[in-house]
């Protein structure tokens, strides 16, 4: 017991001495690389290196001296409200809108719900309009915005220039269905008339947009058939079986994609669009 008691104590003294006794030279180690003096030095900027200047922004308001201000303003402002809608100018006068919903329209019919995305078919869509409308622009473009730019014609006859090929385009499409166009005159209280020169583009955009309409739901209505038919088979097929709790969409959907595809029906569809639009 004696001998258990003074071991213990002898490891007791040791702990101690190495705790406090180590603390000196540990200070010492650590102290000795910092100098006993506080250093002397000084920071100078390099003369080459220029700090970043901010433009002073100025707003007035002040009023018109004379009516050529007021007009400038007032087509300025014009100008900022046709740049801001016209992205929705552009799909509504072109042949974008018939393309997106036809395309649309073979997705909902191949029972597709993710595949293609619909920013991809709105990519095909777009790009096919700019390969059918790449005339017209090229019209616009000669006879509208370069005159303009080198200040040959003014703003009012660059509009009448830029309007003229979209309007023969939209009438294009239109040619011997003018039923819509005879509505909105009728709507508008217009007189019947007698060429295209005489039907306002206020009327022949809207008229445009329903015979766009018309004929892409058309076309939708004679590619879903083809489909309907499967499906209509794979049904049959599925209760002549007893097989009633199958969802017949899960089994025609291949069978769909395989006809589609055997017939090759991108290529298909990319030419008939682009017939029913260049006759």
């Amino acid at each position: 017991m004696k001998f258990n008691k003074l071991k213990k104590v002898f490891i007791l003294t040791v702990l101690i001495l190495l705790t406090f006794g180590s603390q000196p030279i540990f200070a010492q180690s650590q102290n000795q690389n910092f100098p006993n003096q506080p250093a002397q030095g000084t920071t100078e900027m390099n003369q080459n290196v220029r700090g970043s200047v901010v433009p002073n922004i100025a707003v007035q308001i002040t009023e018109p001296q004379s009516g050529r201000e007021v007009a400038f303003s007032v087509r300025l402002l014009l100008l900022l409200t046709i740049l801001t809608l016209a992205p929705s100018i552009l799909i509504l006068v072109t042949c974008f809108l018939r393309f997106s919903i036809v395309l649309d329209f073979i997705k909902r019919a191949l029972s597709l719900q993710q595949v293609p995305p619909t920013s991809v078919l709105n990519g095909i869509a777009f790009f096919m309009t700019i390969f059918v409308m790449w005339p017209t622009f090229t019209k616009v473009y000669d006879n509208a915005y370069k005159p303009l730019s080198e200040n040959a014609i003014t703003i009012e006859e660059a509009y009448h220039e830029a309007e003229a090929p979209l309007r023969m385009f939209m009438y294009g499409q239109m040619a011997g269905d003018t039923s819509y166009i005879k509505m909105f005159m009728n709507m508008a209280k217009l007189e019947k008339p007698n060429t295209l020169a005489d039907v306002p583009t206020y009327i022949l955009v809207p008229s445009y947009i329903l015979h766009e309409l018309t004929v892409a739901f058309k076309i939708g209505v004679i590619l879903y058939i083809p489909f309907i038919i499967i499906d209509m088979v794979v049904a049959s097929i599925l209760m002549a079986m007893g097989m009633m709790m199958l969802p017949p969409v899960q089994i025609s959907m291949p069978f769909k994609l395989i006809l589609f595809v055997l017939v090759d029906g991108w290529g298909l569809l990319t030419q008939q669009l682009f017939n029913s639009v260049i006759r």
